[in-house]
């Protein structure tokens, strides 16, 4: 499977642009969350956190950790942040994304990801995580959150052994 990741603009946790664009040449892991999810979301977070340490270990630097919130209105940059510094994020190479309801609403629609805020407040979700190659391509689909991190791994080693 190739779909082409359509660029994107949103703004990370320390109110800095992210376009998707200038990361081009680096394997990016990309997630959805909100930092009020009593679930699955601190799940998949944690998840990426044991993904990024063992990165760290061995020494592997082109990557990239995206998690791209489903609640704007709750999840502020510096919202964001705190929820990353709760799981030791490495924010070098990991960000926490946010934007505009429409800005959002758009890269949601480009990966499938469908997102409803009930009356209470409560937002649900596509669980989603998808692995990006180096062209900007999705290469795997992960849905749920029954992936284990070990599998990520070995996706990400198989994307790293093949040149662009």
């Amino acid at each position: 499977m190739k779909t082409a990741v359509p660029n994107f603009k949103l703004t990370d946790q320390d109110g800095k642009p992210f376009r998707f664009a200038a990361a081009r040449g680096k394997l990016i892991l990309i997630t959805f969350i909100f930092t009020t999810c009593p679930d699955v979301c601190p799940l998949l977070t944690a998840n990426f956190a044991a993904i990024q340490r063992t990165l760290e270990e061995k020494k592997v630097k082109d990557y990239l950790l995206l998690s791209i919130t489903t609640d704007p209105e709750q999840d502020t940059g510096p919202i964001l942040k705190d929820y990353a510094g709760r799981f030791k994020a490495d924010l070098k190479n990991w960000s926490f994304l946010t934007g505009t309801r429409p800005e959002l609403a758009k890269v949601w629609k480009d990966f499938g990801i469908h997102v409803v805020k009930n009356e209470s407040g409560q937002v649900q979700h596509t669980t989603f995580t998808t692995l990006v190659d180096r062209q900007g391509n999705r290469r795997v689909d992960y849905y749920g959150d029954k992936w284990q991190d070990k599998e990520v791994l070995k996706d990400i080693e198989w994307l790293r052994a093949r040149k662009p």
